[in-house]
């Protein structure tokens, strides 16, 4: 951390990027952002993905991390480590927030948007932050098919989305 608090950055360094964002008080703020933190960002830092389409990822990425689907790797201490009294096995889940499914929804919605052969690709590069190359690997595509295909996906995506 720089003086003051701010993050330090060399004036040439092209991975970073200020973003307007909207906290949840309403009011806009400024955030540094690491272009190169995410494939999706990646991608359209080298002007592989449209605006459109980069703004269509962030969205989901959103709804994904906001549906807490990623892998737990924590303990659940809302949870309690013992059965609770007249159960047996494993302890009830809290349950999830109104918020917590809609988003749920939205992300099903979207992946369904894309369709069958599209969501592969999609939840690989934007959900599990893999690249192109492990995604097309893992699929099994031909090297550079990823690319294309992610870009379909994506205009979906927007269009489920409503991204202009």
């Amino acid at each position: 951390m720089a003086k003051g608090g701010k993050a330090a950055a060399s004036a040439g360094d092209d991975r970073l990027a200020e973003r307007l964002v909207t906290g949840p008080d309403g009011r806009e703020h400024k955030l540094l952002v690491n272009l190169a933190e995410s494939p999706a960002s990646w991608l359209f830092s080298r002007g592989m993905l449209s605006r459109r389409q980069y703004d269509a990822a962030e969205a989901l990425r959103r709804d994904w991390e906001s549906a807490a689907m990623g892998a737990c790797v924590t303990m659940n201490w809302d949870v309690a480590a013992a059965p609770s009294q007249g159960s047996r096995g494993a302890p009830e889940a809290p349950e999830r927030g109104m918020k917590q499914i809609a988003a749920h929804d939205r992300m099903h919605g979207a992946l369904g948007a894309a369709g069958r052969g599209l969501s592969d690709i999609l939840w690989r590069v934007v959900c599990a932050c893999e690249s192109l190359g492990a995604a097309e690997r893992a699929l099994g595509w031909p090297v550079r098919a990823g690319k294309l295909v992610l870009g379909f996906a994506l205009d979906r995506v927007a269009d489920y989305y409503r991204i202009r």
